[in-house]
């Protein structure tokens, strides 16, 4: 709700939005949500920062923390990484209110599962993952946009295994590694804030 409230405050001044420039640095704060994952869905947040390389070029560098789960078993994420985002509209010639990217990148994460019953019965590994989607910018200000995105992210490390069995009708989890890695993933589809603190280099 918070976000669509700056939303409609940002309205007036969608008219000044403009490209940022290269060299630009941004600084931004996320909300992602999990979806399409074998450990359920959840919510988590994070941050990030931008370092745009040419005028189509851009990177990302963040951090997100993301819970999931059921009433059994909760999974922790954490992902650290980094994307590369291209923007395929040419036309430089006006402000552009809605600019469209393509990303892609890598990231390492590190995964904790535990026993909702018996949090000490848990088990973690690090790995790493890629991940690759669409999103788009909305710019409210010249400085400020509002960015919108849906990446999948597939594991390139064995996931954490988890199974439940019953004892004297009492659920009880185990959790152990898979024998090899199946490529399994998740969309994470993430609303940002980012402000344009300046330009690192480029200045005119």
């Amino acid at each position: 709700m918070r976000y669509l409230i700056l939303f409609f405050i940002g309205i007036p001044f969608i008219a000044s939005a403009q490209l940022p420039s290269k060299g630009m640095f941004s600084l931004g704060a996320r909300t992602t949500y999990n979806s399409f994952s074998h450990d359920g869905n959840g919510l988590g947040a994070g941050a990030h920062f931008r370092i745009q390389l040419t005028d189509r070029i851009n990177t990302e560098w963040f951090f997100d923390y993301i819970s999931v789960g059921d009433e059994d078993i909760k999974s922790n994420y954490a992902h650290i990484g980094w994307s590369v985002m291209f923007y395929p509209l040419k036309d430089q010639s006006y402000p552009k209110r809605i600019q469209p990217y393509v990303s892609a990148g890598h990231c390492f994460d590190y995964n904790k599962k535990f026993a909702v019953r018996n949090p000490e019965n848990s088990m973690d590994r690090w790995g790493s993952a890629v991940q690759g989607g669409v999103g788009t910018h909305i710019n409210l200000t010249e400085r400020f946009d509002i960015s919108i995105s849906s990446l999948y992210m597939i594991h390139l490390t064995p996931e954490i295994g988890s199974h439940i069995h019953t004892v004297d009708g009492t659920p009880v989890v185990e959790f152990g590694d898979h024998s090899h890695s199946d490529l399994e993933g998740h969309l994470l589809t993430t609303i940002s804030l980012n402000y344009k603190i300046g330009q690192l280099w480029g200045r005119k």
